[in-house]
C-alpha cells in the first residue's frame, strides 16, 4: 500500500548528563557552557561522530544553547532558558532550536526567548519559540505537558535525516 513501507530501523539512544564543575555562570568564564562544551568532546571520543540533541534549563539551557555550534549538535530544546541581550548566536547556522518557555516566568523572561530566536534566525538556525501555558520557571504545574512536549521534540529531532 502507498505510504506503508518498512518501518526505519531501530536506532541506540545514548543519555548523558552533565554535572557543571562550578556554580553559576561566571560572568565571561562562562564555566557551565565550558562544562558542556567538555562534555560534547568527551561523548565525541567515546561514541564518534553521533548525532547529538542538547536540553538544559535555565543557565543550562543557555550552556546548551552556547554549546550547539560543535559538530555533533544538530539541535537544542532549550525548557525556560536564560537567554540575556547580546548571546552569541553565529554559530547556530544549521542547528534546530526549540526554546520553550511560560510567560508567567519571572526569573528569566520568555520575551528574552523570543527575541534569540528571532535572532537565531537571522544567523541561519531553524529556531522556534514555543509557548508554555503553565509552569513558571520550575515547570512544575504542568509538568506533564512539560515533559511530553520536550520527550517528542527531542525524538523529532533525534529521527530526522
Amino acid at each position: 500500500m502507498p505510504g506503508f513501507g518498512r518501518p526505519p530501523p531501530p536506532r541506540d539512544v545514548l543519555v548523558a548528563e552533565v554535572r557543571y564543575r562550578h556554580r553559576g555562570w561566571n560572568g565571561s568564564r562562562c564555566d557551565a557552557a565550558r562544562d558542556a562544551e567538555a562534555a560534547l568532546a568527551r561523548l565525541r571520543g567515546l561514541a564518534g561522530d553521533v548525532p547529538v540533541v542538547l536540553v538544559g534549563h535555565s543557565m543550562g539551557g543557555r550552556a546548551a544553547l552556547r554549546a550547539a555550534g560543535a559538530p555533533l549538535v544538530h539541535g537544542v530544546v532549550a525548557l525556560a532558558p536564560w537567554c540575556p541581550p547580546g548571546e552569541p548566536v553565529d554559530h547556530l547556522a544549521g542547528r534546530r532550536l526549540y526554546l520553550l518557555h511560560d510567560e508567567a516566568d519571572r526569573v528569566t523572561s520568555a520575551a528574552g526567548s523570543r527575541e534569540f530566536v528571532r535572532r537565531s534566525r537571522l544567523a541561519g538556525a531553524d529556531a522556534t519559540a514555543i509557548p508554555m501555558s503553565t509552569g513558571g520557571h520550575a515547570m512544575l504545574r504542568g509538568a506533564g505537558a512539560w515533559h511530553r512536549r520536550t520527550a517528542a521534540l527531542v525524538t523529532s529531532l533525534v529521527t530526522r535525516d
